[in-house]
């Protein structure tokens, strides 16, 4: 039996018999992401890519409340000219790009809030399994006011499709698990947390006993089957979002509790 443990504060990693379990660790914050979070992710994910030993990943958000709530909005502070707006999508596209594109099947078990960058890890992910507590949503457009990356909506189009990708963020609502299960972002639903614990084990010792190398061409082959559009191809919207007076208006209305006054500007 292989078993190894790293801490890394906010966001720890456990391999046992083959199985990495990543736990985003930030409880009191619903599991939001700072970007050591973000970059810590990343280094997993190179990791199995290199390690042998490391058949499944399977993601989880510490305590009973969320799998992971997004970007921590106070990350979002020192947003003060374009460049900060363009470096920041840069990170998420390379990380959400880094776990998409990971060598191992990996696997969301998701519990209570999975919003905004949260939900973006679970679209990443090969296989998705959700408690009934979930909640699952991009409400930016009633919290801060800015975007997705084209990277983000061609994924999130790929799982749900247009419609659905409208009807979420137009609307900024959040669905239920069983919505989530019937539009494609859940593969399955159990009853609660620790019946999700005990489905995500068991799904991860099956599919890590499975043959890698058919696991790894099939990740491969679908991948090859849909182009996504580059950051690049989007930067025009992505300030025009984070530039506006409509995203520093969301920021200070998301940190004081208040509703925002939108203008379009």
């Amino acid at each position: 039996m292989d078993q190894q443990t790293t801490v890394n504060d906010d966001l720890l990693f456990d391999l046992r018999d083959g199985i990495g379990r990543v736990t985003f660790n930030r409880p009191q914050a619903r599991n939001a992401f700072t970007f050591a979070m973000y970059e810590r992710l990343a280094q997993i994910c190179e990791q199995a890519n290199k390690d042998r030993a490391i058949k499944v990943l399977v993601f989880q958000g510490a305590g009973d409340k969320a799998f992971a709530s997004g970007t921590d909005i106070n990350q979002f502070r020192a947003f003060t000219t374009p460049q900060h707006a363009l470096d920041y999508e840069s990170r998420i596209d390379r990380v959400l790009g880094q776990l998409e594109q990971c060598r191992v099947p990996t696997i969301a078990a998701i519990n209570g809030a999975c919003t905004g960058g949260g939900a973006g890890i679970a679209a990443c992910c090969d296989l998705r399994i959700g408690s009934k507590s979930v909640k699952m949503g991009f409400p930016i457009a009633r919290t801060l006011g800015n975007c997705l990356s084209m990277s983000n909506i061609s994924r999130l189009t790929a799982l749900v499709g247009p419609a659905q990708v409208k009807d979420l963020i137009f609307t900024a609502r959040l669905i239920g698990a069983e919505e989530a299960a019937a539009v494609g972002l859940l593969n399955e639903v159990v009853e609660d947390l620790p019946a999700l614990q005990k489905r995500a084990d068991e799904l991860a010792a099956t599919v890590a006993g499975n043959a890698p190398l058919t696991l790894n061409a099939t990740k491969q082959a679908l991948a090859r089957l849909m182009r996504r559009l580059s950051r690049e191809e989007g930067e025009d919207l992505i300030l025009m979002c984070y530039m506006s007076r409509d995203f520093r208006e969301g920021l200070d209305a998301f940190l004081n509790k208040r509703a925002p006054h939108w203008t379009g500007e």
